[in-house]
């Protein structure tokens, strides 16, 4: 049981680490509140008060989340906030960068660039300067070389239940899926999810919120049991519906525990 001077004080308290010192978080929570009224007040007592400072997810695992929530529904002006409280919460500009090309991957290549333009607009605010380095480039690789890496993906994703020989492999997701399963093999999971630069347990934790927020219950019955192999606990996989009550609205929050709860029972009944 909180009170609500309890969770105005933690919503007071989750503006100053999302604002790493740029700003009062008293003074922003009051600003919030005149300006928006009951709207505001719900922000800084439910949303950052309640949700936020549920103990079931660090602050860095919500922001990573919440990034990929937003930056799937294209919504600009929350991402650029919470751009900059991921990085106060703990979250690397090559995590941040990271998460935008597993949009690329599971909400589309439109919704990434549009993301990776507002990261260079944050990373150029907090470097005070007009343009960011130039980025290099993806490792380059030949087919061998995607096939193999594709191959160790999915052994870990699926717990070893693929066939570990990569032509047998590639040539069973082609047989399912055509040119799609062609793609999928080669640059999602040979590319895409063999990047080191996010844990594959994150790697999951993000590709979970982007098909939750999508409402892709079919996809959800294979990437939740996935993120359970990188190491998610269930309560994680719950707590990533929670959060999406507030992104994208309680209809998708209860679809995505319904598919969640799916999942385990089917699990268990294993």
């Amino acid at each position: 049981m909180s009170t609500q001077s309890e969770r105005r004080t933690s919503g007071i308290d989750l503006l100053r680490s999302l604002g790493g010192g740029r700003y009062d978080p008293v003074k922003a929570a009051t600003t919030m509140v005149n300006r928006h009224g009951p709207l505001g007040s719900f922000a800084v007592d439910h949303v950052l008060g309640n949700l936020w400072s549920r103990p079931q997810l660090s602050r860095r695992d919500r922001s990573l989340i919440v990034v990929a929530f937003l930056a799937t529904i294209g919504a600009g002006e929350e991402l650029h906030s919470h751009v900059r409280g991921a990085l106060n919460h703990g979250l690397s500009r090559a995590e941040v960068e990271e998460i935008i090309l597993q949009i690329a991957g599971y909400a589309g290549f439109p919704m990434a660039m549009q993301a990776s333009r507002i990261l260079d607009e944050v990373f150029c605010a907090v470097d005070k300067s007009d343009h960011q380095p130039a980025r290099g480039e993806a490792a380059p690789k030949d087919d061998p070389a995607r096939w193999e890496d594709a191959t160790d993906v999915l052994s870990t994703l699926f717990a070893g239940r693929t066939s570990s020989d990569p032509a047998n492999a590639r040539a069973n997701i082609v047989a399912s899926l055509g040119g799609v399963g062609e793609l999928a093999f080669d640059w999602a999971f040979g590319e895409l999810w063999a990047r080191t630069e996010l844990s594959r347990r994150d790697r999951s934790l993000v590709t979970v919120a982007i098909l939750a927020i999508q409402a892709r219950a079919e996809e959800l019955a294979i990437h939740i049991p996935g993120a359970l192999n990188h190491g998610v606990t269930r309560t994680e996989v719950e707590e990533v519906m929670v959060q999406l009550t507030v992104y994208g609205g309680f209809p998708r929050g209860v679809e995505g525990m319904r598919s969640a709860r799916s999942v385990f029972e089917k699990i268990d009944a294993r």
